[in-house]
């Protein structure tokens, strides 16, 4: 049986559920690869390229910040990147932030520069008009502490949590989602050709067992809803429900697939952001077919 090395560079359901699910059904052996999971949040470029990578948010910003490691991405989980603005109870929309503390990724990471652009479309500089607090990502448990004791007003958070119902528990508020505001491809499979060719039995037997993984999320809710919950944890089943309905149902792909012009336009919104040339072609990144 061949083996891969697969990394998550991100923490959550948001990167891991398909992969947990393809390892719960057995997809991974039943297409004929052994997948080693790895937690790959730390690593830099030349030790996670030597693997497969969950991250295309991580790909993308490399490609264009010209960090030497020609990714590609083999197949998409979803357009709608899933993290969320979570704020005390007075601040109740994105422009509601100005001049408020902010708990929120570094801007040069993919979920920061997301959330820049997310602020910046709603009227908002978030060098000048927000008090952005870097801190590094995934301790959104610690976000909720300064929350709570007043430290900050607002906080940018991942798939760790359940937004909406961490929210209702301390009376905040859930500005937004930035999937409503900003559409990219931000997790799926992606390779570096000069150490995994795409065509190898390896990497095709991971994308398919993947794409099964898909296929449960649409066709089994009762399934994916057992695995949502031990990611979501102190979620009730109706809130697990809610979660999947809300944000999985609608929005994870069928069959792995990029959409074109998504791709195109969210290339642009990340380069921007960046401030390095929109010159990466979609299709020399996103390789789905």
């Amino acid at each position: 049986m061949d083996s891969i090395d697969l990394a998550y560079v991100g923490r959550g359901l948001h990167e891991e559920l398909v992969a947990y699910i393809a390892d719960q059904q057995d997809y991974y052996a039943a297409e004929g690869v052994r997948v080693a999971l790895h937690d790959g949040c730390d690593w830099d470029e030349q030790r996670l390229r030597r693997g497969a990578t969950i991250g295309l948010g991580r790909a993308l910003v490399s490609r264009l910040t010209g960090g030497g490691v020609p990714w590609v991405a083999l197949t998409v989980s979803t357009h709608r990147p899933l993290f969320w603005f979570l704020a005390r109870p007075e601040l109740t929309t994105l422009a509601d932030l100005a001049g408020h503390r902010l708990a929120v990724h570094a801007p040069r990471t993919p979920p920061g520069c997301f959330a820049r652009i997310v602020m910046r479309r709603a009227g908002l500089d978030p060098d000048r008009d927000v008090d952005c607090i870097f801190r590094p990502p995934g301790d959104y448990a610690m976000d909720l502490r300064r929350l709570h004791d007043g430290d900050i007003d607002a906080a940018y958070i991942g798939s760790t949590l359940a937004p909406e119902v961490v929210a209702a528990r301390h009376g905040w508020r859930v500005p937004a989602w930035v999937g409503d505001h900003l559409r990219i491809p931000t997790v799926g499979v992606a390779v570096d050709p000069t150490h995994l060719p795409p065509d190898t039995p390896a990497v095709s037997a991971l994308v398919r067992a993947h794409r099964r993984a898909l296929r449960v999320i649409h066709d089994d809710p009762d399934t994916t809803i057992r695995y949502l919950r031990t990611f979501l944890g102190g979620c009730t089943e109706p809130e697990a429900r809610t979660y999947y309905e809300t944000y999985l149902a609608p929005h994870f792909t069928t069959d792995g697939q990029v959409d074109p012009e998504i791709a195109k336009s969210a290339i642009a919104a990340v380069a921007a952001e960046l401030g390095v040339p929109a010159t990466l072609d979609p299709a020399e990144f996103f390789c789905t077919a």
